[in-house]
């Protein structure tokens, strides 16, 4: 036989993803899942998933408790979301990103007072779908007759149709409704795999003599398959599997074509020729030369057999090897092929260009990937999904962040949860944020980040004064600086450390000891329960200079000091860093003085001997003239010599009453 393959036969992108989703579901472990209706119309995978415990449901009341509900590629009514999602049930969506566009489609224009019109099988999964977007008030065509039937109206109208309906067909509704509807907005959601499929399979049957479409018999993309290949080739035939043919010796010595429809898995491909060809043929090879036919556009997977620092060569699996230029490997500059894929890995690509003069498939993992980033990014803003980016610049009204290959644009207003004076504080930090607003057709994405601090805070706050007490530590981030002490963010809520907290030496501003952003322990010292205000303490207690002082100094030690200040009363002299002791003016020499700067100047150093000290009240007096040495006294005449009851009182009482004195309340000396 001459067997002729469409290289479009098989899955679709919205079928494989699902499928391959579904397969991984199954592998997991410790989890229920079933599909709420066939995932796909074939009959072979669903029975293979429901080997592998993936069960098939028709509605949600057939849920055991801990099923997950997988939604199929043909998707549901906006109503059974709801339904779920009020029980608690846990969903995995599967639906056709080309059949979501319709419901957000049908959804937007229904709210907006538009009237809906179907196109395509009432009694299709899909179009039911559709339907339940617009509170089921859709009107369905499924065929010319049906559009000709309908009155004429002004009221505005907006056509969709489903994503495998008839192209052909699909014209002829199209031509007549605009003439019929006044006022329309028509929106051509046929698939364009669907599209290519249908034209490229009428085109195989009329060069065949015998035309073999495989699918499912509930499948509307086989079926249609079907009418446009029987209606140009006398000899058609449908079926799920090769097997159902029969004796296959009635197709010898006839080419024979084959397509399949979008929810046929490659397998089923592969048996029918490999048993219409030569089953004793290697198959690997039947395989290349059947079904690889590699076009520009295609998305492909290889094994990488060659990297070099210009490109990296892909075994393909066909007779041309597939090239990526160092240039198409990734949107980072910085980053060399080398640092992305090695020998032996395997990696999918796009097909920029096909070249058969040199034999040659230029690949782009770029572009793929970027395809792949805009589909989870859209993912992302259906779900509300939380994403993150780096901030990579200011910009008029508000800044960039670049999200892999894309930049987001967020409003100032949204991008933080508190009032920023200058975005620039922003640029280089990681961000997460939600998806606001998307233009595909501009590739404009807007972006939220407050929406997510907030939220993100909120949850901080709550696990924060659900454990927190006096004296607990944590690791905090500096926000803000005032004049009296800085605000430090300890997990969602800010406490304030005092200026006097910051450090035991004297400071002017919190500057001096700490910045913005700095990660610092801390600990709580106070509650306001009433304003739930925190009163955070920064400073070590095992660093307190008086208690360094403490285990070292004693009364009667003399050490060096360094005069820092002067009063009338005396001058204080610093023992160690940010400890003074007060040398009493009458202290300072061993003669009357009549201020402290006769004998003293600021910055000297002296030696002072410790006569007193009171830890509780962190003061240390000094003395220097009890290292002098004491004057000599000229004894008076006998008859000047004083009564013994007026003898004046001994030099130790005198330099006590004195210290005593300056320690309590320092005065002018009389």
């Amino acid at each position: 036989m001459d067997i002729r393959v469409a290289k479009t036969a098989g899955f679709c992108f919205g079928v494989a993803r699902a499928v391959d989703r579904a397969y991984q579901c199954a592998e997991e472990t410790g989890k229920a899942y079933c599909t709420l209706g066939p995932i796909i119309h074939n009959a072979q995978v669903v029975d293979d998933l429901a080997k592998k415990g993936v069960r098939v449901v028709q509605t949600i009341d057939e849920l055991a408790d801990n099923e997950t509900v997988i939604i199929r590629t043909h998707g549901v009514p906006k109503q059974i979301y709801q339904e779920l999602e009020a029980k608690g049930i846990p969903y995995v969506d599967l639906t056709c990103p080309f059949v979501k566009k319709i419901h957000t489609l049908v959804s937007r224009h229904h709210e907006d007072g538009c009237r809906i019109l179907i196109i395509g099988d009432s009694q299709h999964p899909e179009v039911i779908g559709i339907n339940g977007w617009c509170d089921n008030s859709a009107t369905i065509i499924e065929n010319l007759e049906q559009a000709e039937s309908l009155t004429p109206t002004s009221e505005k109208v907006c056509i969709v149709a489903q994503t495998t309906f008839n192209k052909n067909i699909y014209k002829k509704i199209i031509f007549f409704l605009k003439k019929t509807c006044q006022n329309t907005v028509i929106f051509d959601t046929i698939c364009n795999a669907t599209e290519e499929r249908q034209a490229e399979s009428q085109m195989l049957a009329k060069e065949v003599d015998v035309m073999l479409v495989l699918g499912g018999q509930n499948s509307s993309n086989t079926q249609k398959l079907y009418q446009i290949c029987s209606s140009v080739c006398s000899e058609a035939y449908c079926a799920e599997t090769i097997d159902a043919l029969g004796d296959l010796k009635q197709f010898q010595n006839k080419r024979v074509g084959i397509t399949a429809g979008a929810s046929t898995p490659a397998v089923i491909i592969k048996e029918a020729i490999n048993k219409m060809e030569n089953q004793d043929k290697d198959f690997a090879t039947l395989l290349e030369e059947s079904l690889k036919s590699i076009n520009s556009g295609d998305v492909v997977t290889g094994t990488v057999i060659e990297v070099g620092p210009t490109e990296v060569i892909v075994d393909l699996g066909v007779k041309q090897d597939g090239v990526i230029p160092a240039s198409e490997i990734s949107d980072d500059p910085n980053l060399t092929p080398e640092d992305i894929v090695k020998v032996g890995d395997e990696i999918q690509g796009y097909v920029v260009r096909v070249n058969d003069v040199e034999g040659k498939i230029t690949l782009s993992k770029k572009r793929l990937d970027s395809f792949k980033t805009w589909e989870a990014i859209e993912t992302a803003r259906e779900n509300g999904d939380i994403l993150e980016g780096k901030v990579d610049g200011v910009v008029n009204g508000g800044i960039i962040v670049t999200y892999k290959s894309f930049r987001v644009f967020v409003p100032a207003s949204l991008a933080n949860d508190r009032y920023l004076t200058d975005l620039n504080e922003l640029v280089g930090k990681v961000v997460p944020f939600k998806i606001l607003d998307l233009n595909k057709s501009r590739r404009r994405i807007v972006g939220n980040i407050k929406t997510v601090l907030v939220a993100q805070k909120q949850e901080l706050e709550k696990a924060f004064w659900e454990a927190a007490e006096v004296g607990k530590k944590y690791t905090g981030i500096v926000k803000s600086l005032t004049s009296f002490g800085a605000f430090v963010d300890i997990g969602g809520v800010d406490g304030l450390v005092h200026i006097s907290e910051l450090s035991w030496a004297r400071i002017k501003h919190p500057s001096d000891v700490v910045k913005v952003g700095d990660s610092i322990e801390v600990y709580i010292k106070d509650i306001a329960e009433d304003t739930k205000k925190i009163s955070l303490g920064y400073k070590n207690p095992l660093e307190n200079p008086w208690e360094i002082a403490k285990s070292k100094l004693n009364v009667g030690d003399v050490v060096s000091a360094k005069i820092v200040r002067m009063l009338p009363f005396g001058a204080f002299a610093e023992i160690m860093p940010t400890v003074d002791g007060l040398i009493h003016i009458s202290q300072i020499a061993n003669k009357r003085i009549g201020k402290p700067q006769d004998e003293l100047t600021i910055g000297q150093e002296v030696d002072v001997k410790i006569v007193d000290i009171d830890w509780e009240n962190k003061k240390i007096a000094l003395s220097i003239r009890a290292l002098l040495p004491e004057p000599e006294v000229v004894a008076p005449a006998a008859e000047e010599a004083p009564a013994a009851e007026e003898e004046p009182t001994s030099y130790t009482e005198e330099v006590v009453n004195t210290i005593g004195d300056a320690v309590e309340a320092p005065a002018t000396e009389k």
